[in-house]
Formats: structure tokens, C-alpha cells, sequence
């Protein structure tokens, strides 16, 4: 069988790192695979005006299946001010990279599983009867709605006419906005479809039948965001009544969810929610296993295979610089399992899980994060594993 081609993106700070760092332990795990890289972040936003060049769309477009890094994005002001001086005259205002690729490549379904680790000294404990200390083992998997909502970039300040006058048509905005000058106002959207919202909900009930969850949670805002979360509720006891009823359908609210993550976080299966909902979920999950040094995603569009697998913690500039890089690779090794388990290299995937298991269990090599270390260049001389030093001990048990 020919090699697969893999598009590497390192992109900025850490994503290098890590991502170099978790090919190494996929070499060792045998998965056979020839990497292309791909140009992507804040460098080229610089010096070309494009974060996401068309090579590198052409690049996922050939060969399908992205490893991806990090990004480094900053507010309009800042992003402008770092264009090369012949560039700033061009009218280019910077947007994330990241969210065009999603938007670029119809990547809508997006899945963040939470899992503990046991012995990971980062798990979350709670006191429990008689002052029992608890740890509940937490295995979660939060489905995003990746393309749309709040993150679907359809905004303004100071509206142009139309849309001010289309705004004027609603009595709230008449009631509440109409007296505020233009020129002061900034309008965000939040739209949702029937399409992308129906295959976010099925990717959820289809995760939760065949790996044996027993409920589907919307995590979103019906009862004050009526039209968007209400559509989407709607539209999930529709699917559970036709198509799933063997699976209990919750519904909560994303405020009230977040209190419960640290009340009863063991109760919860499969969650799914809006772009923006599903992104604060699913870091309050992370931080119940460890923190962003866990989490890892994955975003893919069904219809054209295409997926890009990352880690959803940032580019961490202030830690790329040092001499030892001391950040926490699992998160990425995680994401390129998901990779491995949706080209069907469940084997392989199963095997790099199962070392990392290992390691966190056994507890000998921990990075500084597990350590419970302020991230500072000498927590290696402290004891703290350096990011290489993980990826060999990974590499060890395989």
C-alpha cells in the first residue's frame, strides 16, 4: 500500500514543537506517512498579508488530512500594525486562519473528546460524603458546530445603511438601539442553519450510539436565545424521537452547565452546541483532565474526507523562545490519534493511547504543567520533563 501524505502545519510558537515532537512519536508507533508542510500564521499574515495562503489550501485539497499546530491571532489594531510597511496600504484587515480553513473547506463538524487519565495529578477531585475526596473519572465528548453562529464572521461597526435599516424593522432594536448614533454601534451575528445544525446533532447521536454513551446533551441558550438555540433543541428531539429513542436527550444551559462541570462532570456523555457554546464547554471539560495540555480536536467535513486535526490550546509565544521547550505534547499526540482512528488506523491509535496511559500512570516523566510549575525556562532543572523528554517516554513504552 502507498504511504498516505500528510499535510503538516506547524503555524506559530509551540504548534512547532509539539507537532515535530508528535510525528516523532508516529514514526515510532509505525504509522508510515510522507509529511508535506503547509504555510499557515502570524509569519506570512506579516509578510504577505495572507495567514492562510492559497498553496496551502491547495496542499489539504490534494491530500485530505491535516496535522495542525497552532495559531497566533491578535485584535485588528495589533494585526495591522505588524504588516510589513509596503502591505499596510492594501486595505488588508487579518482574520484567523484557523476559522478559514473551516469556513474554506465546509470542516463543520468539529469533536473535542475529554477523557481523564488515571494517576494524572491534574485530574479534578471534589469532596464528597464524610469528606471523602472523590476523583470521578470524567469522558466526555463535546460536538462543535464549527462554521456558523457567533464565529461565522457576519459583523459590522457602524453598519452600512442597509443593514441598519433591516436592523430598524425589529421593535427591540427600535426600542433599545434606535437613539445610539450609527457610527457607535457594532453588530455581531449569530446564525444557524437547518443543514449544519442537523449534521452537528446527528455526528452527536451517531458518536453517542456506536461508542455506547448513553445521553446527548444541547448544551446552548433556548430560553433566551429562542430563534438559534431554540431551533437547535427543536430540531434534537426531533432526530432523538425519530432515530435515536434508546438514547436520553438533556438539555442545559450553557451557564448552568458550566457549574455542573464541577458538581457532577462523571454524568455527562456526548454534548453538543453552537460554535461559540461548544468552545467554552469544551475548555471547561479540558480543565476537569488536566487543562489544554489534554485537549486535543478534531474538524472534518464528511462529504470530502477532509479533516485537520489540532490541539486547542494557543501558540503560547511567551514559551516558544526558550532554549528547552518545556510545553506538554499530549494534546497534540491526541489529536493525531483522532487522525489515526478517521483514516481507520485504529490499531495504531489505540497503541499511542495506550503508552500515554502508560506514562501518565506511571508517573515518573511529567511536564511542568503536571508538576503544578509556573511555566518558566528553568522547570526542567526543577524535575519537570521537557517536551522531548515526553515524546521519548511515550516512545519507550511503544
Amino acid at each position: 500500500m502507498a504511504k498516505r501524505t500528510i499535510v503538516s502545519m506547524p503555524g506559530d510558537g509551540i504548534g512547532k514543537v509539539v507537532l515535530e515532537e508528535t510525528i516523532r512519536v508516529l514514526n515510532a508507533a509505525g504509522f508510515e506517512a510522507d509529511y508535506v508542510e503547509g504555510d499557515i500564521g502570524w509569519e506570512f499574515w506579516k509578510t504577505e498579508g495572507e495567514p492562510l495562503p492559497q498553496r496551502t489550501l491547495d496542499l489539504i485539497e490534494k491530500h485530505k488530512i491535516a496535522l495542525f499546530g497552532a495559531i497566533t491571532s491578535k485584535p485588528k489594531d495589533a494585526a495591522f500594525d505588524a504588516l510589513s510597511p509596503e502591505l499596510k496600504e492594501k486595505g488588508l484587515v487579518y482574520s484567523s486562519p484557523i476559522v478559514g480553513l473551516r469556513q474554506h473547506f465546509g470542516l463543520d463538524i468539529c469533536m473535542r473528546p475529554c477523557k481523564s487519565y488515571k494517576g494524572n495529578p491534574l485530574n479534578f477531585i471534589k469532596r464528597g460524603v464524610s469528606d471523602v475526596i472523590e476523583e470521578p473519572m470524567v469522558d466526555a465528548v463535546i460536538f462543535r458546530q464549527n462554521t456558523e453562529g457567533l464565529y461565522g464572521g457576519v459583523e459590522w461597526s457602524n453598519p452600512p445603511e442597509k443593514v441598519y435599516d433591516a436592523l430598524m424593522t425589529h421593535p427591540k432594536f427600535v426600542k433599545n438601539f434606535s437613539k445610539t448614533p450609527k457610527e457607535e454601534l457594532s453588530v455581531s451575528t449569530r446564525i444557524f442553519t437547518k443543514k449544519a445544525t442537523e449534521r452537528i446533532l446527528r455526528a452527536a447521536f451517531e458518536h453517542a450510539k456506536n461508542y455506547g454513551y448513553k445521553n446527548v446533551t444541547v448544551c446552548e441558550k433556548p430560553n433566551v436565545i429562542r430563534e438559534t438555540s431554540g431551533m437547535m433543541y427543536k430540531m434534537a428531539q426531533e432526530i432523538q424521537k425519530a432515530d435515536y429513542p434508546n438514547i436520553e436527550l438533556w438539555n442545559t444551559n450553557i451557564d448552568a452547565q458550566m457549574m455542573w462541570l464541577t458538581k457532577n462532570p462523571e454524568n455527562y456523555g456526548v454534548i453538543v452546541a453552537g460554535n461559540m457554546f461548544g468552545d467554552i464547554v469544551s475548555d471547561g471539560f479540558a480543565g476537569l483532565i488536566g487543562g489544554l495540555g489534554f485537549a486535543c480536536s478534531a474538524q472534518f467535513n464528511p462529504d470530502s474526507g477532509i479533516g485537520v486535526f489540532e490541539p486547542t490550546h494557543g501558540s503560547a509565544p511567551k514559551y516558544a523562545d526558550y532554549e528547552t521547550s518545556i510545553v506538554n505534547p499530549i494534546a497534540m499526540v491526541e489529536s493525531a490519534c483522532m487522525m489515526l482512528d478517521y483514516i481507520n488506523e485504529k490499531d495504531i491509535a489505540a497503541k499511542i493511547r495506550k503508552a500515554v496511559a502508560e506514562v501518565i500512570a506511571e508517573g515518573k516523566v511529567r511536564s511542568y504543567d503536571m508538576m503544578k510549575m509556573t511555566g518558566r525556562p528553568d522547570v526542567v532543572e526543577r524535575g519537570a520533563a521537557s517536551t522531548q523528554q515526553m515524546a521519548d517516554a511515550i516512545i519507550a513504552k511503544l
